[in-house]
């Protein structure tokens, strides 16, 4: 048993006797390495180039936390509007430093210098107010779409020497002459809130305000001012002062220039797409046609 154990075992070994391990000739490597093409350095001009995606990423991150920046600053504006009033500051330069606060003053409108900003679409009150967003005010509801005018009026301050500002609120343009809307040109003295207001710009695309007359295109609180000889001073007069067929107020929105998200696109997809085009020439060397 054990013999034939053995001749089976040499049997086995046999093929791996007969195997010598040869080493390959230098022709053979050569075959094995040409067909592996060690990539070209990418040089000072492929680095460069790579700085270009880089530096758009970079710029997108940028906007993405200047976007969050000025979101911020429009909520906080927002909640300045809240805050509870105070009386009209006896220094009006006070003021330069108050934009979205609420002030209370008293006084009486001169109708006779009343001017005109617009067209404007109507601000409505939030829907979850306690005013809602189309509580009837002066028997005045504006149609969603509908333009009109805001209608901007002196205000002869009580007990100061001056008057000042006061954007009523909007009117549509079937009532824009005040022989349409008698009930509202309320007169004697007046007790409101009105949130202070700074230089409108006039928009990129849009017309200049014209030399004199009513109508404006855009609030220009110097010129308006020198019109009609009051101080330099906007209060966007607070929808509980609205009256019985007056302007409807609370027309103020907090705006700041916000075009951080198409600057991100921007940036972002500068960044793709340079990207893609660094790899297609200098890590897969292929032509992308």
């Amino acid at each position: 048993g054990s013999m034939q154990g053995k001749a089976c075992f040499e049997r086995a070994l046999r093929p791996l006797l007969r195997f010598r391990w040869r080493p390959k000739t230098g022709q053979q490597c050569q075959q094995h390495t040409t067909s592996f093409k060690l990539p070209q350095e990418i040089g000072i001009a492929g680095y460069s180039l790579l700085a270009v995606p880089i530096t758009t990423f970079a710029l997108g991150t940028w906007q993405v936390n200047r976007r969050q920046w000025k979101l911020q600053l429009i909520n906080d504006l927002a909640n300045m509007t809240k805050i509870p009033p105070v009386d009209l500051p006896e220094d009006l330069r006070e003021l330069n430093n108050m934009e979205y606060r609420q002030v209370r003053v008293t006084g009486t409108f001169d109708h006779e210098k009343e001017m005109y900003v617009g067209p404007r679409s109507c601000i409505k009150q939030d829907e979850d107010s306690e005013e809602g967003p189309h509580k009837r005010r002066g028997g005045i509801i504006a149609p969603p779409g509908q333009t009109g005018y805001l209608v901007i009026t002196p205000f002869k301050v009580k007990n100061r020497d001056y008057a000042i500002l006061v954007n009523r609120g909007w009117v549509p343009k079937s009532t824009l002459p005040p022989s349409k809307r008698p009930q509202g040109q309320i007169e004697g003295e007046v007790s409101l809130v009105g949130i202070v207001r700074s230089q409108e710009k006039r928009p990129p695309l849009g017309p200049k305000n014209p030399s004199r007359g009513q109508t404006w295109h855009y609030k220009d609180i110097e010129q308006m001012a020198q019109a009609c000889g009051a101080a330099p001073v906007l209060l966007d007069a607070d929808f509980e002062s609205t009256v019985e067929g007056g302007p409807i107020g609370g027309q103020t929105k907090v705006t700041l220039r916000n075009e951080h998200l198409s600057y991100i696109i921007t940036w972002y997809s500068l960044s793709a797409a340079t990207a893609f085009l660094w790899y297609h020439k200098y890590i897969r060397r292929r032509p992308l046609m």
